[in-house]
């Protein structure tokens, strides 16, 4: 496997603006600060098992049914325990894509098999795709919108993937974790398949939509209960803190909050795409809160040296070194990234 690294290491870079990580550029809503801040007074007690009223919070949120809904230590332990939960022998991934699927399938000494996204085609999944999915294949990880290249699946392709896992015996589990921040999230989400598909598993975080990163909250939503009683015996039973719990029910009050978070998305995912190509620097067209970018080997630690974090994406699998990806924050910010990129590849303004 690849070296596991991730983005966010602010620790080892403190003095650097962090587009390494993609969260919400508003930061975390008061609200939720506020929730955690009243949760210290049930510190002295244990957390809720079971936790019931977030899972009802959740529900109304999604519109779907609470025994549904399952929670975990962010969406990386979801990962993790439906693996252990499903035991696969062999799995299928479309790479690059976001490396906590292989680790938790390596976990379970799954066998990975690559399905290549191809440069020349702009890492779009293809019909190909369709061919890998054969009877030997226990479960297909996809992320959509694809994590590092910020690019959807095309709906009928996501569609015809899912029927035909059916078909085939393949659990399938899709991270939507991105999806709060496509401009028609409704258009691309496999929720309303949920009920009539048990091969089904839909990946959900708090982390990006409320850049609630340090607190770890995530949710996987499907249809198969006998699924989610085997994930529950699969980690321990206080997996969610007491601050989460009260963090997670608050920040789905946060409507507002989101739509502004959105909509500077879609205004700064623009200017960053039109700044970068302007630099000459390859661009891919996400649809994310995150671009996927072209640029020289070491652009990464020439940015950090100028106060800059960005994530190389050099060792994601099907990737080669000069592969980067930075997230959309606001204006300010943004165009000090500009001014950074601009700096390191001797371009006037």
């Amino acid at each position: 496997m690849m070296k596991h690294v991730h983005g966010g290491n602010i620790y080892d870079h403190r003095n650097c603006v962090d587009f390494s990580a993609n969260c919400n550029p508003l930061g975390t809503p008061e609200g939720v600060r506020k929730a955690v801040q009243d949760s210290l007074n049930c510190l002295d007690c244990y957390p809720q098992v079971g936790y019931l009223p977030l899972k009802k919070a959740i529900a109304d949120y999604e519109q779907c049914s609470a025994d549904e809904i399952i929670c975990g230590n962010g969406a990386a332990e979801l990962i993790f325990s439906v693996c252990r939960a499903c035991m696969p022998k062999k799995a299928l991934l479309a790479v690059p894509t976001f490396a906590e699927y292989e680790q938790a399938l390596d976990s379970v000494n799954c066998q990975v098999r690559h399905y290549e996204l191809s440069e020349d085609r702009g890492f779009v999944l293809d019909r190909g795709f369709l061919k890998e999915l054969t009877d030997d294949l226990d479960m297909v990880f996809l992320c959509n919108p694809n994590n590092p290249t910020g690019i959807l699946i095309p709906c009928e392709l996501l569609k015809e993937i899912l029927q035909l896992c059916r078909k085939r015996g393949i659990f399938l589990v899709v991270d939507e974790c991105f999806l709060d921040f496509v401009e028609d999230p409704q258009a691309h989400t496999l929720k309303s398949y949920l009920e009539s598909f048990e091969n089904l598993f839909l990946l959900k975080a708090f982390t990006k939509r409320y850049a609630m990163a340090g607190l770890r909250l995530g949710y996987g939503i499907t249809g198969n209960r006998a699924l989610l009683e085997k994930m529950d015996r699969q980690v321990q039973p206080w997996n969610i803190s007491v601050p989460a719990q009260a963090a997670g029910i608050a920040a789905l009050s946060e409507t507002e909050y989101v739509r502004q978070g959105r909509r500077i998305v879609f205004e700064e995912r623009k200017y960053l795409t039109k700044s970068l190509e302007e630099m000459g620097l390859k661009v891919l067209p996400s649809q994310a809160n995150y671009l996927f970018f072209r640029a020289p080997e070491g652009f990464d630690k020439k940015c950090c040296e100028r106060g800059i974090l960005i994530r190389s994406c050099g060792n994601y699998a099907g990737l080669q070194e000069g592969w980067y990806r930075i997230a959309v924050r606001t204006h300010e910010e943004n165009r000090k990234l500009t001014e950074v990129f601009q700096e390191i590849l001797k371009i006037r303004s």
